[in-house]
């Protein structure tokens, strides 16, 4: 079972801080990465695939700095990037045969695992079309499937569910906590419900900084004292939102409600009694200064 350990790893651009400074332990489960635009998701997704260079820390897989691994690491690493170009002319499963050859996979394997995934996925009736006539969610879940060829220990997943119909999410996010249970999977995501069931801690990061690294009930503990309803009029709750950007406009059985997770909610807000993980989100990634 894979053990990682990343300790001070750090990516500069110039006088640009991106990553700052990030210290993890990671071992099986689903570990759930959140934060606002330009928080470091990506950047820390692409250190930990070696994508780009690190300014300075080190990244250990069960023991060994994985810069000396080469070849080795890469073979036990999954890894889905956001959209990206992919071989148009290619169909499905030949991209994903191309892929299994890579990793160094047998044709028979390759075969059995190609047809697998891609019913997984939603594709199976699509795995002789050509990928350049396919819509992004169809390419996205594409590079998903050729992510989890040959098993790998560590799946990394950068916004997997993009162009993803509710039923395909659901059925994504089963499947990546039943294999969960001897490997590190990393999701990244704004879509806050994929993780909020799944992840076992989440990874929550602020400009560059990791200011959270804890069980969702946790955070959800912590924040609760700070979410809070105001109730009104479409006018007024309109209003109110001007003062909470970030507050989430409602609109209920009785009239509309903006729900808003800040320190300092003025009166008028009532305290919410099932504050959820995009609460969270929302207090400590946007909200909270």
């Amino acid at each position: 079972m894979p053990r990682m350990e990343i300790k001070d790893l750090t990516k500069k651009y110039g006088e640009f801080t991106a990553l700052d400074n990030i210290n993890l332990t990671l071992e099986n489960g689903v570990y759930g990465i959140l934060g606002a635009n330009g928080a470091g998701k990506s950047t820390f997704l692409n250190l930990i695939t070696d994508n780009i260079k690190r300014t300075s820390g080190e990244i250990f897989l069960d023991g060994e700095e994985i810069l000396s691994m080469g070849a080795k690491y890469r073979k036990r690493v999954g890894y889905t990037p956001q959209l990206q170009g992919m071989y148009d002319d290619l169909t499905a499963g030949q991209f994903l045969r191309y892929i299994g050859a890579l990793k160094g996979m047998k044709g028979r394997e390759i075969r059995r695992q190609t047809a697998e995934l891609l019913a997984l996925v939603g594709l199976e009736n699509a795995s002789h079309k050509k990928l350049g006539s396919f819509s992004g969610g169809m390419r996205q879940r594409t590079l998903l499937a050729a992510a989890m060829l040959d098993e790998p220990e560590i799946l990394i997943l950068d916004e997997p569910t993009a162009g993803l119909d509710p039923e395909e999410r659901i059925r994504l996010r089963n499947h990546i906590a039943e294999i969960s249970s001897d490997r590190i999977i990393l999701l990244a995501t704004h879509v806050v419900s994929d993780i909020e069931c799944i992840a076992q801690k989440v990874i929550l990061l602020k400009k560059g900084k990791l200011i959270k690294f804890s069980p969702p009930e946790e955070l959800i503990n912590e924040a609760a004292g700070y979410v809070g309803e105001f109730s009104g009029t479409f006018e007024e709750v309109s209003e109110m939102k001007k003062r909470f950007e970030k507050g989430q406009m409602m609109q209920r059985g009785n009239g509309f409600v903006l729900r808003a997770a800040e320190e300092g909610l003025p009166s008028g807000f009532a305290p919410v009694s099932d504050p959820g993980l995009e609460d969270v989100y929302l207090f400590y990634a946007e909200g909270r200064k």
